[in-house]
């Protein structure tokens, strides 16, 4: 695959310097095109303002906001997108104006160039039909804002190239896009179930069901949401509602249609009054209503194959910052309940009819089940994607079976060379899920902690022993249980954006699942205390220092780097190696004699007073008792079989999540605690 050296984006209204931004943002130069040079200033200046927003808010500094400005072009020459990459159009959603554009953009572009929509409410392949080259395009629909909503639909039609789907959803990743694959098909998948809900809450006014502030709580309670739909009218505009109703009743029927209150509201110019009393008892069914209407929706949509089930509930989660995905709202509520309020809108409206998938579910009686893990075989390599972006892949029981169950596919398949573990989104894998813990802690039931991890540990032994080469793609954050499988990979291909930590210390738990023991095999026992007891990350230049990366790469140079790691001789994983010299000092501050003082609460020995005294401090906001038992297996494990240190890491598990301070760190994760020690 070729790479994606600059992409351009062509219009500088809210989104295209939205989409500008956050490509700019994440390393790549980019040229921002639009018809007058007034109109690139103008979006320039968007730029500008956003980015000195997040220095005030402390999200970027003044240099970065320099080297971000530096990638972006603004031109109203549209020849400068002649040699991108990847061209995206954002401009306003008129099919005839975007349709000449493509038409410019084909004669204009160069043969590898790969033409892209940010359309909401037309069918992408009309455009595609507009150029010579259908192969090479695709709908790319961002959510606003662009620059902040890490949510992407990749949508190819009927004809684009699997070539280009790969390298759309390269492009995706590679500017910190989370992307789903949908169909193109009538309001995609998040505005399919995302513009009923607007229409459905002034439906439900129209017929007096209940006054606008009871819906807007009914809407926030059924779906755990800031905002309601009517206050969400006035934030994003009513006429953009009207105009993707209106384009869904058109494409797809009656039930779609913009309710006629709706209408009246644009064409009075006049946003709606969210003033007025609470009716409590109207409450319960405004929220079996937008269950209908919602859940209704996602389950046809999942059943025309528009978009899976998973992927479904991911644009709600991240695209509309819902904390429950429709899916996962079925099964909390139930498949009864569901079905209950879903033949409630199918009586209602002649034209919708129960989807089959929920009919069949409420036949089995049971919950839908979720797949997190994807294994894909592309060129004799097994890719295991860990697809959980929205909680950064954590691990949980159903992650662990699914990697297993993908693991033991890929190495019974004889046309597979090496096997890759990679996770979709920015992280790699970001430890354990926490609710999972906690709940155990609280259920006391400590036991089945226990059993998950020695799971984990079997499936990472087989990880680590396997005839295949196994390779961790580390190209984002990975803390905990995340870091824990990368250093149980046989080897382990990063980008500059990868990062190893450990910070359960700090949450006052232990790493579980072989951290201590395999970090201490590379880095020796000093250093891998020094790593667990502080938490502090290891760069992917560091980890490669310390033989734990075997390759660093740019992002677009990761295909060609597996395929080379496939075809060499498997490194030698935990050879002697000396400690890199700017780690050294690192190492000294837990030499045997300064661990005492640390677990005494004194500053190290042998070490610059200010970092003696730096460290001092920050150990002493970390769990005692999970220091002292973290010390103690580091000791202890340095002679043993990693079988037998496996085991005794173990055997300190209960120990572990009986303490007060493992609820108390677990609980209030991000959040600084005073533990007790006990």
């Amino acid at each position: 695959m070729s790479q994606i050296n600059k992409i351009a984006v062509i219009g500088a209204g809210n989104m295209g310097s939205g989409i500008a931004q956050k490509i700019a943002q994440e390393g790549f130069n980019v040229v921002m095109i639009d018809l007058k040079d007034e109109y690139v200033e103008r979006g320039l200046g968007t730029i500008r303002q956003l980015l000195q927003e997040g220095v005030d808010r402390k999200i970027f500094k003044p240099g970065q906001v320099d080297d971000i400005f530096s990638r972006i072009q603004g031109s109203s020459d549209f020849n400068a997108a002649a040699d991108a990459d990847l061209v995206i159009e954002a401009v306003f959603e008129d099919k005839q104006v975007k349709a000449d554009l493509f038409q410019k953009l084909d004669k204009i572009c160069s043969e590898k160039t790969i033409l892209a929509t940010n359309t909401s409410s037309f069918y992408v392949r009309d455009f595609a039909r507009q150029t010579a080259r259908p192969d090479r395009f695709i709908g790319l629909h961002y959510f606003f804002h662009p620059a902040k909503n890490r949510l992407l639909e990749v949508i190819p039609h009927a004809t684009t190239s699997p070539e280009t789907i790969e390298k759309s959803l390269l492009a995706a990743k590679l500017h910190g896009k989370t992307a789903i694959l949908v169909k193109d098909a009538p309001g995609f998948a998040v505005n399919r179930f995302f513009v009923p809900f607007l229409n459905e809450a002034a439906r439900m006014l129209e017929e007096d069901m209940a006054n606008i502030p009871t819906i807007e709580e009914a809407a926030k309670r059924a779906f755990k949401i800031g905002m309601g739909p009517f206050e969400l009218m006035n934030v994003t505009g009513i006429p953009i509602a009207v105009h993707a109703s209106t384009t869904l009743g058109n494409e797809i029927g009656p039930f779609y249609a913009t309710a006629g209150i709706l209408k009246a509201q644009m064409e009075k110019n006049e946003i709606w009054d969210l003033a007025g009393d609470l009716d409590e008892s109207k409450v319960p069914a405004v929220i079996e209503r937008f269950y209908g209407v919602c859940l209704g929706v996602a389950a046809a949509l999942v059943d025309e194959g528009v978009a899976a089930i998973e992927d479904t509930d991911r644009g709600a989660k991240i695209g509309l910052r819902w904390i429950m995905g429709p899916f996962e709202i079925m099964n909390k509520i139930g498949v009864d309940r569901t079905y209950a309020a879903v033949e409630a809108i199918a009586q209602k409206y002649d034209d919708f009819k129960m989807p089959r998938i929920l009919a069949q579910q409420h036949e089995l009686g049971r919950p839908f089940e979720f797949k997190f893990v994807d294994l894909e075989i592309k060129n004799n390599i097994g890719y295991i994607t860990l697809n959980r972006p929205e909680a950064m892949n954590a691990l949980n029981e159903t992650v662990v079976a699914q990697l297993d169950q993908c693991f033991s596919e890929a190495e019974q398949n004889e046309a597979v060379d090496a096997i890759v573990f990679q996770g979709a989104g920015k992280s790699f894998v970001a430890g354990a899920d926490i609710k999972y813990f906690i709940e155990k802690i609280k259920t006391d039931r400590i036991e089945d902690i226990v059993a998950f991890t020695r799971k984990g540990h079997e499936v990472f032994l087989r990880i680590e022993n396997s005839a295949k080469l196994t390779i961790a793609l580390l190209d984002g954050l990975s803390l905990g249980g995340g870091s824990e499988l990368a250093l149980a990979c046989q080897a382990v291909l990063a980008t500059p954006a990868g990062s190893l930590g450990f910070t359960e210390t700090g949450i006052g738990i232990y790493p579980g699942l072989g951290g201590m023991l395999r970090l201490a095999r590379f880095a020796g026992t000093e250093l891998a205390k020094f790593y667990v007891f502080t938490g502090t990350p290891i760069s992917a230049r560091d980890a490669q220092a310390l033989g734990i990366v075997t390759k660093l790469v740019m992002p677009t140079e990761v295909e060609t780097a597996v395929k080379e790691l496939a075809s060499e001789k498997k490194p030698a994983k935990y050879q002697q190696r000396d400690l890199p010299e700017h780690m050294q000092p690192l190492a000294r501050i837990c030499r045997p004699d300064n661990v005492d003082r640390l677990l005494a609460g004194n500053p190290p020995e042998g070490v610059p007073e200010e970092l003696a005294a730096r460290i001092a401090k920050f150990i002493g906001y970390k769990a005692p008792i999970a220091l002292k038992i973290a010390n103690e297996i580091i000791d202890r494990q340095a002679d043993m079989s990693m079988q037998d240190a496996i085991e005794l890491e173990l055997d300190r598990l209960k120990d572990i999540f009986s303490t007060e301070d493992a609820l108390l760190g677990l609980s209030n994760i991000g959040r600084r605690v005073e533990f007790k020690g006990a």
